[in-house]
Order: C-alpha cells, then sequence, then structure tokens
C-alpha cells in the first residue's frame, strides 16, 4: 500500500516531549482462544495455537473478526481528528484534476486509464491525442456498470486498428477478472464473455490477432479440469474468435509451464507476431516463447537465460534485456527470422545504471534506467549507437513509456514534490515537452525539500533514504517521522507523489522511503541480497534506516512510526518482533506473517521462488529464524499496532493479518494498542473504491496522529 496524506494547518503538533494522545475507554483486548497444533518442519516441531483462525467462513473466525472490527472502530472513531482528516481529504479529491495512466497507442487513438474522483473508479477513454484533451471520448466507465463503485478494470487490450478493446473486469477488489469486449467508437459491449482470465496469483493478459477476429489470452482451469486446489494455478493460452461462444475457443500453449506460470502477451505492431512472457512465479525469472505467422509456437529464452524483458520491435527484431553477466543489464537484438537466443547481438553494453524499461520505435530505441531510486532515460539509434540523455526533472521516476505511431516518445513522469505529467519526446529531439495529460495538486508542495541521504546497515551497506519535509523544519530529534519501506520482489521504491502527505507535514512530520536490498533500486544483486536466505538483510537495511534517523537528530523512538503493506507487512511484522523499542507505531496492511505456512495459499506458492519454501532445510531454517508470527514473544512490551487487511485479498490471505493480531494481544504488556481493521469490500488494495480507500487513509492518520501525538486544526485551503 502506497501511503497518502495532504494538508492542515499545524497548531500543536511535534512540540518536543508531547505525550501520545489517548482517548475514551476502549474495550479489553478481547481473550482469543488457543487450539494448538503442532506441525514438524525438517527435525523442528513447530505449534500454532491460532491456526484455526485460518479459516475464512468458519463461524466462529467471522464472529471474532467482526469483534476485531467493532473495538478498532469504537478507537479509531473515537479519536478527535478522524471525522476531520475523512472531510479533508474528501473535499481534497474532489479538487483533484483527472490523472491518465496505462496508455496504449494505436492509429489515430490514444487509449488511456483515467481516474476522476469522486467517482470510484479508473475508466477507460480515447484521445486523439496527448495535446487534445477535447478530443477525449469515454469507452467503457465502470462506474456506470456498478453504482456500488465495486467493479474495476483489471487491464485492457486494443486491437491493432483500435475499433475493438478488450477489457477486464472483476468486483470487489478480488482480480478475479471476467474479459469482455467492446467497440471502440461506440462503447457498446459485444456479446462475448469469457470468465476467470484474470487472477491475482498469476495476472492475465490478451494479445489480438492480425485482423481484429480474434484474441490469444489467458484462462486458468475451469471447474473439473483440474482439482478445486489447482483452480487458481495452471495458466494457459486460447485463442478466442469473436461471435463465438467461449466454448469453442481453442488452446494455444501452457500445458508444459510451471504450476506457478505467470503469462504476460503483446502483439507485434503489423499482427504477424506475438510473444509469451512466462515468468517462474514471482522470483524474477522469466522465459519467452514468439507464436510465428505460421501458428507454431517458438521457445526463444529459457529461465537460465537471465533475461528479464522482452519487447517486439517494428523492424522485424526481438530486442531483449539480458542480465547474464550483467546485473544491472544490457540490451540484445535478435532478428525474427532467425528466433535463436544465440543469434542475438548485444547492442547496449551493460554500465552502472539499471535497466528498466526498453521501447523500441520506427527508427529509435528509448531505454528508461534507474539510478538507485530515481530515473533517467537514453536514445539510441537501433544498433545502439548515437546515444543522446533525454532531461527529465531532478529526482524523479519515469513510470510509463511508449511509441507513439510517428516514432515519438510518450513518457509518464513525477517526483516526490510534483504530480505526474506525461510528455512528448518528438522523433529526432531530445527536449520532451509537457502534454496536456498532466495532473494538478489542490495543495502547493513548494515549501517541500527532499534529501537523499544513506544509512549504514549492519553489514556495512549503504542504504539510500529519501527524506522529505518542509523547508523551516529543525533537527531536534522531536519531530514525528513516518518511515516506508518495501524490499521485495525486485521492486524499487521510486519517486511518487501523494498529494495527501500535505497532511502529515502540516503536522511537522518527516516522511522518509528507504531503498532497502530486496527491490530493484541497483539491479539484480539488490534484489537477491534480500530475497530466499538472505530476507533478514531487508530487515536490518530498515532498522538501520530507523537508527540513522535517530542518530541524526530528525526524530526519536518515540517520534517514529513505520509503515508498509504486503511484503511491506512481512516488513513490518519483523521490525515490530526484532526492534519493538525502535518505533512508537506501525501501520501494516495485507502482510504476509506466518512464514511456514505462507506458501499453502495459492498466491503463497507463486512467493516460493522469492522466499523460499520450508521443504528446503537451508530455506526453512532462514524461514523459521525471522518468521514474525513465531517470534512474538510473550511478555515483550510491543508497539502499537494498526493491522489492514481487505476480506477480499487473493495476494495474502487475510488470516495473517488474523493470525498476529491475536498472537500480539496475548504477548503485548505494554500499554500500546493492537488493533485489526478487516475491510468486506476490499482485497489487497487493486481495484478499491475510493470511497473505501479514504475511509483507510483517514484511520491510519487519525490512529499516527494519536500515537505521536499530533494534534491538527483542519482548514480548507
Amino acid at each position: 500500500m502506497v501511503m497518502r496524506v495532504n494538508r492542515f494547518l499545524f497548531l500543536l503538533g511535534a512540540l518536543a516531549g508531547l505525550a501520545p494522545i489517548e482517548f475514551a475507554a476502549v474495550t479489553p483486548d478481547p481473550q482469543t482462544p488457543k487450539k494448538p497444533v503442532s506441525t514438524k518442519y525438517q527435525d523442528v516441531t513447530v505449534e500454532d495455537p491460532y491456526q484455526w483462525l485460518e479459516q475464512d467462513n468458519d463461524p466462529q473466525v467471522k464472529a471474532w473478526s467482526d469483534a476485531q472490527n467493532q473495538r478498532t472502530r469504537q478507537y479509531l472513531d473515537r479519536l478527535p481528528d478522524r471525522a476531520a482528516i475523512e472531510k479533508q481529504l474528501t473535499e481534497w479529491y474532489a479538487k483533484t484534476s483527472p490523472s491518465y495512466s496505462s496508455l496504449v497507442s494505436r492509429p489515430g487513438i490514444l487509449f488511456a486509464m483515467k481516474f476522476q474522483p469522486p467517482k470510484q473508479q479508473q475508466l477507460l477513454v480515447r484521445l486523439t491525442s496527448a495535446d487534445d484533451l477535447k478530443s477525449e471520448k469515454v469507452v467503457l466507465d465502470p462506474n456506470v456498470l456498478d453504482a456500488k463503485g465495486t467493479t474495476a478494470i483489471d487491464w485492457f487490450v486494443p486491437s491493432l486498428d483500435g475499433k475493438y478493446v478488450a477489457v477486464s473486469l472483476s468486483k470487489g477488489g478480488s482480480e478475479d477478472g471476467t474479459l469482455h469486449f467492446y467497440e471502440t467508437a461506440t462503447g457498446k459491449a459485444l456479446p462475448d464473455t469469457i470468465a476467470h482470465v484474470q487472477y491475482p496469483t498469476a495476472g492475465g493478459s490478451a494479445a489480438w490477432n492480425a485482423d481484429g477476429t480474434g484474441v490469444y489470452y489467458t484462462r486458468f482451469p475451469r471447474k473439473g479440469e483440474r482439482p478445486d486446489a489447482d483452480l487458481n494455478f495452471y495458466q494457459h493460452v486460447y485463442f478466442h474468435k469473436i461471435g463465438t461462444p467461449d466454448s469453442e475457443d481453442t488452446y494455444s500453449i501452457g500445458k508444459d509451464f510451471p504450476r506457478i506460470a505467470e503469462i504476460a502477451l503483446e502483439a507485434a505492431r503489423d499482427g504477424k507476431y506475438v510473444l509469451a512472457t512466462v515468468a517462474n512465479g514471482d522470483g524474477g525469472d522469466f522465459a519467452h516463447y514468439l507464436l510465428a505467422p505460421d501458428g507454431t509456437w517458438k521457445q526463444i529464452t529459457q529461465f537460465s537465460d537471465e533475461i528479464k524483458i522482452a519487447r517486439l520491435g517494428r523492424d522485424n527484431a526481438l530486442y531483449l534485456v539480458s542480465r547474464a553477466g550483467a546485473p544491472r543489464g544490457k540490451i540484445l537484438r535478435l532478428p525474427l527470422d532467425v528466433p535463436e537466443l544465440k543469434n542475438a547481438a548485444e547492442i547496449v553494453a551493460a554500465g552502472d545504471a539499471v535497466i528498466e524499461h526498453i521501447v523500441p520505435t520506427s527508427d529509435a530505441l528509448f531505454v528508461g534506467d534507474l539510478l538507485g531510486g530515481p530515473s533517467q532515460i537514453r536514445r539510441f539509434d537501433l544498433n545502439g549507437k548515437s546515444e543522446t540523455i533525454i532531461p527529465l526533472p531532478q529526482i524523479s521516476a519515469v513510470q510509463e513509456m511508449l511509441a507513439l505511431e510517428d516514432g515519438s516518445l510518450l513518457f509518464r513522469d513525477i517526483s516526490y514534490t510534483e504530480p505526474a505529467a506525461w510528455f512528448n519526446c518528438p522523433n529526432q529531439k531530445t527536449e520532451p515537452v509537457k502534454t496536456a495529460l498532466r495532473s494538478t495538486s489542490p495543495v502547493s508542495f513548494a515549501d517541500i525539500e527532499v534529501r537523499r541521504e544513506f544509512a549504514t546497515s549492519k553489514d556495512g551497506t549503504k542504504v539510500p533514504l529519501n527524506i522529505l519535509f518542509r523547508k523551516e523544519t529543525k533537527r531536534n530529534g522531536q519531530n514525528p517521522t513516518l518511515l516506508y519501506g518495501y524490499g521485495g520482489y525486485g521492486i524499487s521504491m521510486s519517486p511518487n507523489f501523494e498529494f495527501t502527505r500535505r497532511l502529515w507535514f502540516d503536522g511537522g512530520g518527516i516522511y522518509v522511503v528507504a531503498n532497502i536490498r530486496g527491490g530493484g533500486e541497483f539491479g539484480d544483486e539488490w534484489h537477491k541480497a534480500g530475497n530466499l536466505t538472505k530476507k533478514q538483510n531487508v530487515f536490518d537495511d530498515f532498522a538501520a534506516a530507523a537508527e540513522y534517523l535517530i542518530k541524526e537528530n530528525y526524530t526519536r523512538p518515540e517520534k517514529l512510526a513505520i509503515q508498509g503493506g504486503s511484503n511491506g507487512g512481512l516488513l513490518m511484522g519483523a521490525m515490530i518482533t526484532q526492534h519493538p523499542d525502535l518505533f512508537r507505531a506501525a501501520v501494516s496492511s495485507v502482510g504476509i506473517y506466518d512464514m511456514l505456512r505462507v506458501e499453502l495459499a495459492p498466491n503463497g506458492a507463486f512467493n516460493v521462488t522469492e522466499f523460499g519454501t520450508v521443504k528446503d532445510p537451508e530455506q526453512f531454517k532462514a524461514l523459521n529464524a525471522y518468521s514474525p508470527y513465531h517470534h512474538v514473544v510473550d511478555g515483550t512490551k510491543y508497539p502499537s499496532v494498526l493491522m489492514m487487511t481487505g476480506a477480499n485479498d487473493g495476494r495474502v490471505a487475510p488470516y495473517h493479518s488474523r493470525k498476529m493480531t491475536a498472537r500480539l494481544l496475548a504477548a503485548n504488556k505494554s500499554e500500546n494498542r493492537i488493533f485489526l481493521r478487516t475491510s468486506s469490500s476490499a482485497g489487497h488494495g487493486i481495484g478499491t473504491a475510493l470511497s473505501e480507500r479514504i475511509k483507510q487513509l483517514a484511520d491510519t492518520y487519525a490512529f499516527l496522529f494519536a500515537q505521536l501525538g499530533i494534534t491538527e486544526e483542519l482548514t480548507k485551503h
């Protein structure tokens, strides 16, 4: 989960020695029944007192979860800032300009996802260009389909001529998508639908054939095709002809792929080829397959080849990012008339930058690089020559790159202090021009300074910190500080803009993002130094970041809070159990805490390539050494914790949050409170309605304000 915040008039917050705020009495911590279950892993027997909380549909579990929610609401709703925070956030969102993402180009048409508060969900629109907002037409508005705002667009793929668009729709944050088809010009739905093309375990994808008469698409097994335990695994590719029932769809490829394969499809601009990128779970290894004009699939790369990105060019070539002997990436070009990896030639050598995006156009190759967090863009000719740097705002991130029909480049750039904007870099030119697709903020960040400093981890590794604060902030050790981290899957914590952080800054707060190991900020080596048996490095890096902020007098433990979600929730759990005295409060969303049973859940099996498995002796040893749930110690004084989860989460089972909450409640001997908040209308966070997102944010910041002793007076700006 990415934190959001915004402007309040600062009154009393962050005064030296101000005590955390506690209000009306809360229902005492409930006594959760223990029903111990013993399991032997390798030669170690592990007792689990709360395994019974794993059963989502058990009436006793539902009653327990409801009681926790009531207790949490009782506390949060009595905080004096809570209602005012939600009101202010709602007003800010209503003033927010539309934002555009997921752009796709077709001849004469730009498709985009448009977020336009107060609409609950993003809608799909089309434009004639990025500079002609008057040309915008709505193709599909899920808010019209579903007045409750719980239906979301997972992804969309236009036909190569732009006449039709395939759209995956899911409900309630479940990400369980059904494929629908629409006419671009009219928004009219075609009768065709295909169920279960998308699920959180492996995602989903589609690619149109050359003449727009059908699509190749991913699909999970149907009931009866495999055992029930496998219905969210074994993703295959099928072909659907428009106007025919999906029962007549033909199998294309996938039977030889791993159980945890995740398939992404891409069609060449002329439709001659279809590329399938197959991930082996979530660990970052990929194989690539090419569907040739003769209708046969050919494997181009294997998982062991270390090809991380593949893109079809417009010159009958495949462009590849290889990390074989190049942890930060080098670029290869493979002619499609001899599609074997041995025929690929290196055209851009490895360097200090991590290659994150490649976009081949008709006569150029644009490369998006990562420089430890911030971005840069380089332009080459198609042979990797004539390198030029495209100027970008300082300490910013390029989130998307797109080639247009005329060979120019569109890219979306964002920073910590400026909202996202799409830029156009015309063909043969290097100076980007801001387009009409730009966001504005209801509040200014002109007074916010961004510093990039480095903490030293336990083993001596330098860990970058991005520190945001108001320019007049004094380093006196009294500042409320929120430290955010993730550290997994090679995902980089690049600069991003969240206008709602204004709330935190106006409370005198400092906001910090740590670029810890496990991410991809410095390439494969940085990722692999924080996965599998080396996961402890991630926690050591984050602890070092907290210690640095205290040592450098930005804050002190009583004024420090930490936040993370999903894999970052695991990070929160490790910090709570390994360093309970280092911070005052933690907000942990949709987190993973029982690392010995995580692989038993459908999506957990996909995570084995990132975390490891209890079936491997060394990996079990590492998992057992840090698994947060198993390292809660009775009688320990724990910080205040707000656990947040979604009942429809298909990525991380909600039971992780239930079990961790129960264990902390039983063990905690401090006066600090442990709370669990379960949203019945959300999942992992993707597709969550805007109103629910605002409520989650209001709960988060009311909790943090209370715990860190911040008092605010909400004022309209």
